[in-house]
């Protein structure tokens, strides 16, 4: 009875190594942290000296735009529930291009509710036609998460965005 106890424990101290070998290392997390942290800092640094460029417009949430050409004023502003088709570069603040609809030639299409939070807030404001750039904080985009590979944890993300079309949908939004 006692050596199976002990085979047990011994079985589960190896299972417990195992385990712990699998995790990230404590420099390993050190490092992803001050990572994160200059990242944010650049971040903030870029949107403070953007903030004072012409053009450029500065929402109560820290999200950024500046209008490159407007659409007709007619045109309908998406809501929530709506689908928007777009062309757009998404470049970090290094320029380095991480997703490109121009690139691959074909414009995209995505429920709004599913996209980046900077996009929602944006995309909202905008109308077919307009064409702008987005200066996302990281807390709007992905914030302390890292996004595929291309897209460090804390990053402030550059996008250029052209709305083509709003696809309403036949719900009604919900009040409030």
């Amino acid at each position: 009875m006692r050596a199976r106890f002990l085979l047990i424990a011994a079985l589960a101290a190896l299972a417990g190594l195992s385990l712990a070998a699998c995790g990230p290392s404590k420099e390993d997390l050190a490092a992803r942290q001050a990572a994160m942290t200059a990242s944010k800092s650049a971040g903030a640094e870029f949107l403070a000296k953007n903030a004072k460029e012409p053009g450029v417009v500065t929402l109560p949430s820290g999200l950024q735009y500046k209008i490159v050409r407007s659409g007709p004023e007619a045109g309908p502003h998406p809501r929530p529930i709506d689908e928007v088709k777009v062309h757009y570069e998404g470049k970090r603040l290094d320029g380095f291009v991480f997703d490109s609809s121009y690139e691959r030639g074909v414009p995209a299409s995505f429920p709004l509710r599913g996209l980046i939070p900077g996009w929602v807030e944006a995309m909202q404001l905008m109308r077919p036609g307009d064409e702008w750039m987005l200066y996302v904080p990281a807390d709007l985009a992905y914030g302390d998460n890292q996004a595929g590979a291309d897209i460090p944890p804390g990053s402030t993300l550059v996008f250029k965005i052209e709305l083509i079309d709003v696809l309403q949908s036949k719900l009604r939004a919900p009040k409030g």
